[in-house]
């Protein structure tokens, strides 16, 4: 076999594997989204879970899953911004810098349930944190650390080295040429890595089991008192999120419309997950052509 008729195979097998890999995708989007658009309704969106009955919904579930994400983005995002920035201006080439690395390498690479056990024996049990969306919280920032921290980290060294010179050469501290100069020119990849972050934290279950909890107590959306016991912004509440009820549902069979409810919440689950991918994308474009006049 020639070249080019080598080249011709290769090719044909490479387009073969992506037309198989975007075809599988493409058939379990399509699946999960046509087989629950059809039971998502304002009613299923808007009105609590039910336990024992049929024409539950999703609505306790859907917001714990969102407070869950913005409590975790709040105490993840500045951990990996001082690591990112670290490991991308500071720290020097050594066995030091390569076993931090190594460790969020690591870190990355374990499994959700792994961390969620650790979660329950750390936080729930030795810290007496209980079931709440706190112990939730943090277990999730394990989780979303080596990946931000990764996103953050990259985005920084994207940034020319000229551009560092610029701001040393006009006499600024390599503080000031970071936060004046590095940082919103690597903004756009910064906040597609947050957002990128986000969706896959969104769709946690297995962590949030031994963590978060298994039920949603009903809470009063109209108490904003965040140490009331029954306010839905009490961090310290046991918190069942989207994903874990759709494993719930399926587990348990208690629920008579328990396929309708999962195929509904599945739908809704993907559906945020697109668009905080899409998201990402058209945000990170958008900044980046507003911050470097691309056109």
């Amino acid at each position: 076999m020639n070249s080019k008729a080598a080249n011709n195979v290769a090719t044909g097998v490479i387009y073969l594997l992506v037309t198989a890999v975007v075809g599988i995708l493409v058939f379990l989007l399509g699946y999960i989204l046509v087989t629950g658009i059809p039971h998502v309704s304002m009613h299923f969106l808007t009105s609590a879970a039910q336990s024992f009955k049929a024409g539950g919904g999703i609505r306790d579930q859907l917001f714990n899953s969102l407070y869950l994400l913005v409590l975790t983005l709040i105490i993840s995002f500045p951990i990996a911004l001082g690591s990112g920035i670290y490991l991308s201006e500071y720290a020097p080439n050594n066995w030091f810098t390569s076993l931090i690395r190594t460790a969020i390498e690591v870190l990355s690479s374990l499994p959700s349930v792994v961390v969620g056990l650790f979660g329950y024996l750390v936080f729930v049990i030795k810290f007496d944190v209980g079931f709440s969306i706190l112990a939730g919280a943090i277990a999730l920032t394990f989780f979303n650390l080596p990946l931000l921290t990764r996103s953050i980290e990259e985005s920084l060294e994207d940034v020319p080295d000229l551009q560092r010179e610029a701001g040393l050469s006009l006499g600024l501290s390599r503080w000031k040429t970071i936060t004046g100069i590095v940082f919103p020119a690597a903004l756009p990849g910064i906040l597609t890595g947050i957002i990128l972050s986000a969706g896959r934290v969104f769709g946690e279950a297995a962590a949030l089991i031994y963590t978060a909890g298994q039920s949603a107590p009903i809470v009063s959306y109209s108490n904003w008192n965040p140490f009331s016991p029954t306010s839905f912004l009490n961090p310290m509440r046991p918190a069942e999120t989207l994903a874990v009820h759709i494993w719930k549902v399926n587990t348990e069979g208690v629920t008579p419309d328990a396929l309708q409810i999962s195929s509904g919440a599945s739908a809704v689950l993907i559906v945020v997950i697109l668009l905080f991918n899409l998201g990402a994308r058209y945000l990170g474009n958008w900044m980046f052509k507003k911050m470097t006049a691309a056109k």
